[in-house]
């Protein structure tokens, strides 16, 4: 399987209905920084904080 941004071979691949993608170590590494500076990630965040019962 091939990178799903670039032709190098896929490290990562993902599946969801059906739909299988793959990502170069390179472009995985970068969408993993991208989704964790994410406003919607940081709204989850804030979401798991205020349910914790420790």
């Amino acid at each position: 399987m091939r990178c799903h941004y670039c032709e190098r071979e896929a490290a990562y691949a993902a599946e969801k209905d059906g739909v299988k993608v793959g990502l170069c170590d390179t472009h995985f590494h970068e969408r993993l920084e991208t989704l964790a500076e994410s406003e919607e990630l940081s709204a989850l965040r804030e979401q798991l904080d205020i349910d914790r019962t420790e």
